[in-house]
């Protein structure tokens, strides 16, 4: 037999589905995706603190873009060389301008490989940066408490681990790009304008400017848009995972076209944000772009100038074609820079969603005495214990139980009075407001959460399965499971007549969810997978509902010998289910109102009985 006390690692896994099953008690919502407002010069910050473990290719691609722009400055002085080697029409000095083409080519070929260089290095950098981001986003959502993902839908959680940080690689990629061979560019253009003409680059630097401000301007203008567009799209994602997720449902209450006007809705919204986004910033690039010209116009009139009649600077012509394409080459990177402005605007606003998410305060951290639960007996006392999702609305209330090893408790009453949010609070999935629950007499706040939840088996009344093979998924809580320790367990949930006759047995793959597999099939393998565990304490919320009467015998039948010398607390509405228990807890509102054994409440003729007789009255 496996050890008795093997920790399950499904219950970390389903503690969403638990809450989903009545965890909130109503009281969760969906923040809609807002996140608060985060200065950009933060959010930049945060996001090269990504970039400096990768310092490397950060250094190596800076240098390869230093080198590659300093190559095609140096080709504008060779091209001027070589007009000026023109001396009128049909006198041209061949043999001082053959070597200045050869040198001419072999500067282009290294500039090139250069730039090819900078160009591999940025993808690594962006690429590594992503991956860092996603798995610290990633690990971060198993750090959160359950209230945190009760609060937010699914769906634009998933889009900000996915999508934003997409974005966000997107944004660097492009970023960096720019940035590394337009500063080099504007400080190798400035030297090189300087060293031909101090008052005509002065002229350059004067103007430049303004395309700048125009830039920043409609910046400003789009940045709440792209914010509003990354929400929207969070929101969307949310809303299509819910409408996937429960399709079934969505078609049998002929759902489908509210569910498209709902869709609609949000994405025209979506539309619209996006649509004001992209349109304020495609202005930048033109605005700058004229800015640009505008200089290109006035250094050329200004050099031409300098060539007849010396003022404000002697120039040939040959010097002033170099000076136009310097002054090009200036500006260059101020277009080039707004042309992203989309990708580096969107890539702000999903870094402040992702960094939202990863300043979200975590789960209470163990304490640093706190103890392992090893080989649990099983005594479980809650003592005085309150509790309520909302503060101002008291949910359980003075709840009082003691289960003794080997002890059978069942939690009956109407949906939404706390049989669910019991085992929330013996999970340790939320903490109690007041009194104290205790496993072996330890404070369960003094236990480390993954001994505390190694003690507990747990069946749920909506099954979970992932893409693999049946034996994998009833492995999962113990993955070194050899096969005749699968198969033991399946045979003991009656699972194992189904299994054998699929294609491949226990080899055989099944889809996300169990695909085709009957909701019966389903929570036989769900069982399986907890009685293959053996764990000291078992929680059953409405374990076999999905099963027919007759397999429902059977596996009441594999129930019983499980839980025999195991304590269990079985939430149940098929009061047929429970008549065995050492001791029924019937709740109303959140309070315990009857406690006692089948035969003893039916004689008391109180809520049990009315209950009972209620199912049974036919």
């Amino acid at each position: 037999m496996s050890n008795p006390y093997q920790s399950v690692g499904s219950v970390a896994t389903v503690a969403s589905s638990i809450s989903g099953s009545g965890g909130l008690d109503g009281q969760g919502g969906d923040s809609g995706g807002r996140v608060p407002q985060m200065p950009t010069s933060v959010v930049a910050r945060r996001l090269l603190s990504y970039v400096r473990p990768h310092l490397g290719s950060f250094i190596v691609s800076f240098a390869s873009a230093a080198i590659s722009v300093v190559l095609q400055l140096y080709v504008p002085i060779l091209t001027g060389q070589g007009i000026d080697l023109i001396i009128a029409a049909g006198a041209v000095d061949f043999t001082a301008l053959a070597p200045l083409l050869v040198r001419m080519a072999v500067v282009i070929v290294l500039a090139a490989a250069f730039q090819w260089l900078q160009g591999y290095c940025v993808n690594r950098l962006s690429y590594e940066t992503v991956r860092d981001m996603r798995v610290e986003a990633n690990d971060k959502l198993f750090r959160m408490p359950l209230s945190f993902v009760d609060s937010h839908a699914h769906g634009d959680l998933i889009s900000r681990v996915v999508n934003d940080v997409d974005q966000v690689g997107d944004g660097l990629l492009q970023g960096f790009t720019q940035l590394f061979g337009g500063v080099v560019t504007i400080v190798g253009t400035l030297v090189f304008m300087l060293s031909i003409s101090v008052p005509m680059a002065i002229v350059v630097v004067l103007v430049t400017p303004l395309s700048v401000v125009v830039a920043s301007l409609i910046a400003k203008l789009s940045n709440h848009s792209f914010s509003a567009q990354q929400r929207i799209q969070g929101q969307l994602g949310g809303y299509v995972e819910e409408l996937v997720g429960n399709q079934k449902l969505v078609d049998a209450f002929a759902y489908g076209d509210r569910a498209q006007a709902g869709f609609d809705a949000i994405n025209a919204e979506l539309y619209t944000a996006g649509e004001r986004a992209q349109f304020l910033s495609s202005l930048s690039n033109p605005g700058t772009r004229f800015v640009n010209n505008v200089i290109y116009a006035v250094v050329a009139i200004i050099g031409c100038v300098c060539v007849i009649t010396g003022v404000p600077a002697a120039l040939t012509v040959g010097q002033v074609q170099t000076f136009l394409s310097y002054a090009n080459q200036y500006t260059k990177p101020f277009n080039e820079i707004t042309s992203v402005i989309t990708q580096i605007q969107t890539a702000f606003a999903s870094a402040r969603r992702l960094f939202a998410l990863l300043d979200a305060a975590e789960e209470t951290p163990d304490s640093q005495d706190a103890v392992e639960l090893s080989y649990p007996t099983g005594d479980v006392e809650i003592d005085h214990v309150d509790f309520s999702y909302v503060k101002d609305r008291p949910l359980l209330r003075d709840i009082c139980v003691h289960a003794r090893p080997g002890m059978r408790f069942a939690l009956v009453g109407p949906t939404g009075c706390g049989k669910t949010t019991l085992i929330n609070l013996l999970l340790r999935f939320y903490d109690v407001d007041t009194g104290q629950i205790r496993i072996d007499g330890h404070d369960i706040l003094g236990l480390t959460r993954k001994s505390l939840r190694g003690a507990f088996g747990m069946v749920l009344q909506d099954t979970w399965l992932f893409e693999g093979t049946v034996h994998d998924n009833i492995a999962y809580g113990r993955p070194d499971a050899t096969r005749e320790e699968v198969e033991a367990a399946a045979r003991r949930a009656h699972a194992h007549a189904f299994i054998a006759a699929l294609p491949m047995g226990y080899d055989t793959v099944i889809p996300e969810d169990g695909g085709t597999f009957s909701q019966g099939q389903k929570q036989l393998l769900s069982i399986a997978r907890v009685m293959l565990t053996d764990p000291a304490i078992l929680l059953l919320d409405e374990a076999t509902s999905s099963i027919d009467t007759r397999t429902e015998l059977q596996v009441q039948a594999a129930f019983d010998e499980m839980i025999s010398g195991r304590t269990s607390f079985i939430v149940a509405h098929r009061l047929s289910t429970i008549r065995n228990a050492d001791c029924i807890l019937v709740m109303r509102d959140g309070k315990i109102i009857e406690r006692g054994t089948h035969d003893e409440l039916l004689g008391r003729g109180g809520a049990y009985a009315e209950l009972y007789y209620s199912q049974f009255s036919g």
